[in-house]
């Protein structure tokens, strides 16, 4: 089979070589990869600037779906033939996270899904909506749960809340979609009026450019009537989380959601009105396999479909990857297997 592999850090070392087809063990089942899309994790892993900690030769990828092939012994949850998308944090199948459900991540702690066939535990996979494409499916593991995780178990949105959310990377736009589909108003920022179109058309119901508007904060707020929004997801981190926290009104919830601009989070608890508006700051990691089924369920109701900006084969891995590190897709980009 055909399998992608780093042997050093680097999206130029990034090869397409021949393997050995997987043979699931116990409690596992053989996977036919049909798409995988990217993360910003994604690249920082394959570059070498968030973890030393890989062996390689390193199959990348945490984002994938596909066909059921084959079972191993004592598999009972699926049949050969169903279409499935991959749980990222295998072992989170319910209820809170804690440290040995948050132990076992897909091409951090194993080897990633840029492959033809994958094996995986029966436990760390779920049922691929079915009005989805399987280019479609492979966008929801990280960012799509991550979205729903944040709004619907940890935010508690509710129908009329206003929710901003910060740019046009997967997170936010699934932010986007499923705020709208529970019935909140969409508050978004974004870096050119060609994207605030965009992200109009996907149903924002106001756009910030923060260009023109580098405080972008005090314009959220005059269009709150200067009380703030409910829900926002900060998916920068350093340069965004004081503006963030400043957009939220009293009782507000600022999930931390990235950090594509640093980890580092300089607050101060005065100027930011942490204590005295009583803010929640609330760090996210994904979501459990239990939030995965309820998520997967909404976008069959309310027939979501996943912003896709660009779709590549997997003999254009490293372009993929540099478009990518380009920062400018509007939505995810996919790996067609």
């Amino acid at each position: 089979m055909k399998a992608v592999q780093l042997n050093s850090f680097g999206i130029n070392n990034f090869q397409i070589n021949e393997v050995e087809i997987p043979i699931p063990k116990r409690n596992e089942v053989l996977i036919r990869i049909k798409a995988v899309s990217l993360n910003y994790l994604d690249l920082i892993l394959a570059n070498g600037s968030f973890s030393n900690d890989l062996s390689f030769p390193y199959i990348p990828a945490s984002d994938g779906s596909g066909l059921v092939i084959a079972l191993g012994e004592e598999v009972t949850q699926w049949n050969v033939g169903d279409s499935v998308v991959i749980q990222y944090v295998q072992n989170w199948t319910k209820g809170k996270i804690d440290k040995e459900s948050n132990r076992v991540r897909v091409a951090w702690q194993t080897p990633g899904v840029l492959a033809e066939y994958v094996c995986i535990p029966a436990h760390g996979l779920v049922k691929a909506p079915e009005n989805l494409s399987f280019e479609e499916a492979a966008t929801l593991p990280i960012a799509a749960l991550t979205a729903w995780h944040a709004l619907i178990n940890q935010a508690n949105l509710q129908l009329g809340q206003t929710v901003l959310v910060q740019g046009s990377g997967g997170v936010s736009l699934f932010a986007l979609q499923i705020a709208k589909a529970a019935g909140a108003r969409i508050i978004a920022t974004t870096s050119s009026n060609e994207k605030a179109e965009r992200l109009k058309v996907l149903g924002a119901d106001a756009v910030v450019n923060y260009n023109e508007y580098p405080q972008w904060q005090d314009k959220v707020l005059s269009l709150t009537n200067g009380e703030g929004v409910d829900i926002t997801l900060d998916v920068a981190g350093t340069d965004t989380i004081a503006k963030s926290l400043l957009s939220v009104k009293e009782n507000g919830f600022v999930g931390t959601a990235g950090f594509i601009s640093g980890a580092d989070l300089a607050l101060n608890i005065h100027e930011h009105k942490i204590n005295m508006s009583f803010l929640r700051i609330q760090g996210l990691a994904v979501g459990s396999v239990e939030s995965f089924k309820a998520l997967n369920r909404a976008i069959e109701v309310n027939d979501i479909h996943p912003v896709i900006d660009t779709i590549f084969s997997i003999d254009q891995v490293q372009d993929a990857y540099r478009r990518l590190e380009e920062g400018k897709h509007i939505g995810k980009i996919v790996l067609s297997i």
